[in-house]
């Protein structure tokens, strides 16, 4: 996500590196390399214009501190007006009412069916919430079943009737439902076409009319670029939607519809998808966004995501085990495990600041521990809880029954006994002090810290 366009921030800063101050002349040539990064990212040209020149005007009027450079500056004025730039802050979406109803909107293929789904996970995992999905595509069956496939997944109910043509009364029948089974939110999922029409737009418009949804969202493939901007145009005219969901933000998109949707049709983008599985969404948050373009990580992201696995009581025993030098295989197994339910392993590292460019080209599968786990699994529970006892005959065993060689197996091994010392050594809170002693030490400190 985002990738070559935080590639030519990073080479349109490099112009400034080593200059002294800032000057109309660097800033433009600057500036010059920032409106062509946006330009290639399929931003909308009058919005990478504005862009431009609102950063202009603001590293002209501004004086450098002795302790920031031109770069850094720069680097600032661009994070500021990016996150302006997206929104300033994210956007709640609205459920509240008795019962809370969000309408989908979009083109056929969007997303709408499995952003509906994801958004019940996220609803009824994240918020408490009992959710109902409504099936209201009386165009394609697929559409149907596919909902009801992923109700089923998620174990939230799927309010459908295959026999009834109009979805005005389709869901009017299923706000009825939900109100006498008591649920707390109703998310209708509509027809799409591949194209804008006015019977869409007609019919989308009546449900609307009869439901009055609390919220409703419009959703788009983000890898339409500059289509997404001017499709979301097109039904926010019509419908007056609330915000937009942004989808396959993990494919190869440029990300110009991220940059330019709000500043093109006034609405907030309220989620992104960045995956197939059901918990690849995320609330559109703009700060972090502008972050990760320009290369700092997502911290707070990737912190927010080891809470969610995060198990308190499970910790203090961990701590305990490693604190009497106890922490074994079975623990390290359980670690993988829990880094394994936050998500991509590339896409964690690249929330990491500094760690983005570095895991461009590095290729980590998504089943990146399994061999790991493999061979973990194919030992007997004395060997897993005391690694010591592992010799060659075992590690010729160990091998065979995982599908891998001796030299993978000393690798495991030796990856493990490296983590148990680094969390010895950091269970001790002197030898935390320490560690931060000497970075504090160290000759221009540590970059970021």
């Amino acid at each position: 996500m985002f990738e070559n366009l935080t590639d030519k921030f990073e080479k349109a800063f490099k112009i400034l590196k080593g200059h002294g101050q800032i000057t109309e002349i660097n800033v433009a040539e600057t500036l010059k390399e920032v409106r062509r990064a946006l330009l290639d990212a399929d931003v909308n040209f009058k919005t990478a214009k504005d862009f431009t020149t609102v950063v202009k005007e603001k590293a002209l009027g501004r004086d450098v501190l002795k302790s920031v450079s031109p770069g850094q500056l720069m680097i600032k004025i661009c994070h500021e007006e990016l996150v302006e730039l997206m929104g300033g802050n994210e956007s709640e979406i609205n459920i509240k009412g008795n019962p809370g109803i969000i309408l989908m909107s979009g083109l056929q293929g969007s997303g709408k069916t499995t952003f509906s789904g994801k958004l019940a996970s996220y609803l009824k995992t994240k918020k408490g919430k009992s959710v109902l999905l409504v099936a209201c595509d009386v165009y394609r069956p697929a559409a149907i079943d596919q909902l009801h496939v992923l109700g089923e997944q998620l174990g939230i109910e799927v309010y459908s009737n295959k026999e009834e043509k109009d979805p005005v009364k389709i869901a009017q029948a299923a706000v009825q439902h939900a109100k006498s089974k008591g649920f707390n939110v109703i998310i209708v999922d509509t027809a799409g076409r591949l194209a804008i029409d006015e019977q869409m737009m007609d019919e989308i418009a009546r449900v609307k009319e009869v439901i009055q949804p609390t919220e409703t969202l419009f959703v788009v493939d983000s890898m339409t670029g500059q289509d997404a901007v001017n499709t979301a145009k097109a039904f926010n005219e019509r419908i007056n939607f609330d915000g937009v969901v942004l989808t396959k933000l993990d494919g190869d998109t440029r990300g110009g519809a991220a940059l330019s949707i709000k500043a093109i049709v006034d609405k907030p983008i309220k989620f992104v998808g960045t995956g197939e599985k059901m918990d690849a969404l995320d609330v559109f948050y703009p700060q972090r966004m502008a972050d990760r373009i320009l290369g700092m990580g997502d911290v707070v992201s990737l912190v927010e995501r080891a809470q969610e696995q995060f198990d308190e009581e499970e910790a203090r025993k961990l701590q305990k085990r490693i604190q009497k030098d106890q922490f074994d295989l079975n623990d390290f197994l359980g670690q993988l495990q829990q880094i394994k339910k936050m998500g991509n392993v590339k896409d964690l590292m690249g929330m990491i600041p500094g760690m983005g460019k570095a895991m461009k080209d590095v290729d980590i599968q998504d089943d990146a521990f399994k061999h790991i786990e493999a061979i973990i699994l194919s030992m007997t529970p004395e060997e897993r809880s005391s690694p010591g006892v592992i010799n060659g005959n075992r590690k010729n065993r160990i091998a065979k029954g995982s599908g891998t060689n001796v030299q993978e197996v000393n690798k495991l091994l030796k990856q493990f006994e490296d983590t148990k010392k680094m969390m010895k050594m950091m269970s001790n809170p002197k030898n935390m002090m320490s560690m931060m002693k000497q970075m504090k030490g160290m000759k221009g400190g540590m970059p970021g810290m």
